[in-house]
Formats: C-alpha cells, sequence, structure tokens
C-alpha cells in the first residue's frame, strides 16, 4: 500500500459500506422496513431503537440480506436466553437456515449463527462477512480485556451492526467505543475533536460547571451540534416510530405506575464517626453503602410483601445478601446468580419466560437485557445509581405486546432519597440524548480533512 492509499484508509466519512436490501419481509412495520433498509445500505451502523420497535426481526433481516448477497454465513451475538426469542422470531417471519449454537460446532447446520457472548470464543472472525451484536450496551457489564477481544472479532469482519435500545446518557465512552468497533472515528479521536477534559478544573463553580460535576469529559460548546451530527451518521435513532416520521398509532403501551416505597432505618448514618441523632440522606460512597447494608432486612421484606400481591414478579437486587434474604422469606422465588453455570441459566430464564416460574430473583447487570416478559407485568427494584439498569431491567416488561398496565415497585429507605433524585435527573438526560440523536437522523456529517500545500522549508543543516 502506497503512502496516499494509506491515507485515504484512513478517513472518516458517512458513507455507505452495505449492500443494496435483496429481501424485505413483507410484515414488517413500515418504520422498521424504512431502519433495516438502512442499515443494510449503510454496511456498519448502530440500531439505537428503544425496546419492542422489532429489533429481532431487524436483525434477522439483515443478517439474511447479506446470506444471499455473501453467501457466507452470517452472526448474531446475543446476551443469554435471547437467542431462543430470535430462533421463535425467525420462524415467525419464515426465515430459514437459523441455528443457535452453544460448543462452536455450527458448520453445515445453518446459514445465521446464533451465539451468546459468553460463548464467543468458541468461534473464529474468519468464517462470518456480517456480524451483529445484539444489546451491545451490555458490553458494559463485562472486563475491559473481553471488551478488547470482542473489539478486535468485530474489526475483522466487513459488515458489522450494534443495535441496543439505550446508549447509556452522556456514557460518551460507549459512543466512542461503539464507533471505534464499527470502523469509524476511534475512541480517542473522538475525544479529542469534540470533548474538553473536566478533570482538575479550578474554573470557578457556574451554573454550567455545576452541571458538569462528576464527568470527565464534556461536549465543547460549539461543537456539540457537530457531535450529534457525527453519531447520526454512523447510527438510526427512534424512541418512536414518529422520530422516524411514521405513525405511532400501533405502538401505545399501557400505563405504566412507578410507585416508590420508603422503609425507615433504625440505624441513623454514623457521619464523621458520630452517629447522627436523625437520619439524614446518604451523600457519600461510604454512607450508602451503609445506609443499604442497615436497610436489607427492613427492604427486603417489604419487597416480598409487595411481590406476594401478583401472580408473577421479579424482584431486581443488587447485593447477594438482599438476594439470600428474599429467597428466605419467598420460598416460591428462584434465584439466578452470577456464580451458576451458563446453561443453568438459561435453563431458569427459559422457565420463567414460559411462566413455569412465577417468582424471579435477578440483578440488573446478569438478565436485564434483551429479554420479552410481557407475561409479566410487576416488578419490585432496588435503585442504584445505574438509571440504564433501571430502564432495561422495567422494560423487559413495559413493551410492545403487553396487554396489562405494569407496576414497578421502587423500595429504599429513607437515607436513599439522593439516589432517586439521581435517576430522575439521568431521566432527563438520557430523554435530552435521543432527542439529539433523533433530531439530526439521516444528517449528513463528514470528517473534513485538511489539505497541507504549505512550502517545506527544510533546516539549513540538510
Amino acid at each position: 500500500m502506497n503512502y496516499e492509499k494509506f491515507l485515504e484508509s484512513k478517513k472518516h466519512t458517512s458513507v455507505n459500506y452495505g449492500i443494496d436490501p435483496l429481501w424485505i419481509p413483507d410484515k414488517m412495520f413500515d418504520f422498521q422496513k424504512y431502519g433495516t433498509e438502512y442499515s443494510i445500505k449503510k454496511g456498519r451502523n448502530a440500531i439505537f431503537f428503544d425496546t419492542g420497535l422489532g429489533k429481532t426481526i431487524m436483525e434477522l433481516t439483515i443478517a439474511h440480506n447479506y446470506v444471499l448477497s455473501t453467501n457466507k454465513p452470517a452472526l448474531i451475538i446475543t446476551p443469554l436466553a435471547v437467542a431462543e426469542q430470535h430462533l421463535k422470531e425467525a420462524e415467525k417471519f419464515g426465515i430459514n437456515d437459523v441455528y443457535h449454537t452453544k460448543d462452536g460446532n455450527w458448520k453445515g447446520k445453518g446459514k445465521i449463527i446464533l451465539i451468546n457472548y459468553e460463548r464467543l470464543n468458541k468461534l473464529s472472525p474468519d468464517d462470518f462477512d456480517c456480524a451483529i451484536l445484539d444489546e451491545s450496551s451490555i458490553l458494559k457489564n463485562f472486563d475491559g480485556q473481553y471488551k478488547a477481544k470482542l473489539t478486535s472479532f468485530m474489526k475483522k469482519i466487513k459488515y458489522r451492526y450494534l443495535a441496543t435500545a439505550t446508549p447509556a446518557p452522556n456514557d460518551y465512552e460507549e459512543l466512542g467505543t461503539s464507533s471505534e468497533a464499527l470502523g469509524y472515528l476511534g475512541y480517542m479521536d473522538m475525544l479529542s475533536k469534540f470533548f474538553k477534559n473536566n478533570q482538575n478544573n479550578v474554573a470557578k463553580i457556574s451554573q454550567i460547571s455545576k452541571a458538569r460535576q462528576g464527568e470527565k469529559m464534556y461536549l465543547k460548546p460549539h461543537a456539540e451540534n457537530d457531535f450529534w451530527k457525527w453519531v447520526a451518521s454512523w447510527s438510526i435513532s427512534a424512541r418512536k416510530p414518529s422520530d422516524l416520521g411514521f405513525k405511532d398509532d400501533k405502538y401505545i403501551l399501557p400505563e405504566l405506575h412507578e410507585i416508590t416505597t420508603i422503609v425507615n432505618n433504625d440505624k441513623p448514618l454514623a457521619i464523621n464517626g458520630q452517629t447522627s441523632m436523625f437520619n439524614f440522606p446518604a451523600v457519600n460512597f461510604f454512607e450508602i453503602k451503609q445506609e443499604v447494608r442497615n436497610t436489607i432486612e427492613k427492604r427486603c421484606a417489604k419487597a416480598v410483601e409487595k411481590a406476594n400481591k401478583k401472580e408473577a414478579s421479579v424482584y431486581w437486587v443488587n447485593l447477594n445478601d438482599e438476594a439470600k434474604t428474599i429467597k428466605e422469606m419467598d420460598k416460591s422465588a428462584y434465584e439466578i446468580k452470577g456464580t451458576m453455570n451458563i446453561d443453568k441459566k438459561e435453563e431458569l430464564l427459559r422457565a420463567f419466560s414460559n411462566g413455569e416460574i412465577k417468582k424471579l430473583i435477578t440483578k440488573p447487570r446478569i438478565t436485564s437485557f434483551g429479554l420479552n416478559w410481557q407475561h409479566c407485568n410487576h416488578t419490585v427494584y432496588f435503585p442504584t445509581f445505574s438509571y440504564e439498569q433501571y430502564y432495561q431491567s422495567i422494560r423487559r416488561f413495559w413493551r410492545f405486546g403487553q396487554k396489562k398496565e405494569v407496576y414497578v415497585d421502587l423500595v429504599i429507605s429513607d437515607g436513599q432519597e439522593r439516589i432517586l433524585e439521581s435517576l430522575l435527573a439521568k431521566k432527563e438526560k438520557a430523554i435530552e440524548m435521543f432527542e439529539n440523536l433523533t433530531n439530526n437522523v439521516n444528517s449528513i456529517y463528514k470528517i473534513q480533512q485538511r489539505n497541507f500545500n504549505q512550502k517545506i522549508i527544510k533546516p539549513k543543516f540538510l
């Protein structure tokens, strides 16, 4: 490769890398057809579609088109137990040659191959021309070494896709790594072009700097519009069909009831080594940890009280001690543990999805991505500062296909009020982020290349 071709290969533009669509199912909704056709032509694209908008059939259709075009297998990588949903959706839309492998042995068994993230090491990228990451936001739950291996796997494949409902609000690292995995601007290049470092900032506290507190990086004010146009150049986003110019009449969700229950902490926090007379809201990490530990029994008892009134329910916990306490109080509940082997986790998730298990205890980082639980309309949630985990968890139930109103019981102690305040603030940021993305759908943005045309002046000693 000569130097000119090398420079050309380093350009990042909004050009298409894909193919013209060869087959689109008639049963797809109009906005799904639009998003699918756009993505197939793009070739490398992120699909930021909200839960229930049909990412599964879009992924299968994209994969099928590349199988038809290249005559090579396509790969879809999913969270645990989600591959089963892809198989059902493929059968529903008449897409054949779909195979779910658990041991890496798939050749001769299918053209569209499904595998879980945890089993990806059993496959080689050389066997595929197209790869799709389902619920790609789940990658934050894996360690850095695994994410690096996955990014390396993706970079070896020609046609690449990411699909998720929630790129975390203001989680710019996720957007940067997504861009890099797709073959666009690298993470560090993105930071240098659009962001400023907010660490060691000694500027006078103002309303703007207060809003940026806690953020390592922040968008340069003059670059904000260009940043969202750039993200839109390698992605397509929608929280509802009207975001893409289509009607919402078939996608009206039942009402969502978020009910907060506060239990009293009988053990006030010890602040600066002194036990306080009253229970003030926990502020720093150690105070929050102490508050959570002090109220396990009361919060779990309230959670079981709420779930006992329902036929089916899911307990979302964060600590092993919370799971253990609930299991002791509710003998009908089954627990999914992080230490379980993959097959056992899948067995329990499948049993709950089929209605064989009525109560489930789990953690958001284990099972909050991709699963369809419209048969259940109640959940109990112990909030943390992660809005994305909360959003993903409740959207297992509150999604297209749910026929009943959904009830979410948020159980906290009186010292955890700051957590709810944080969730509300992050909710507003998430709404703002999606507005920025959907407002820039189909906008054209190119990374401009500057040509050096000045005369080179050599040093006198040369």
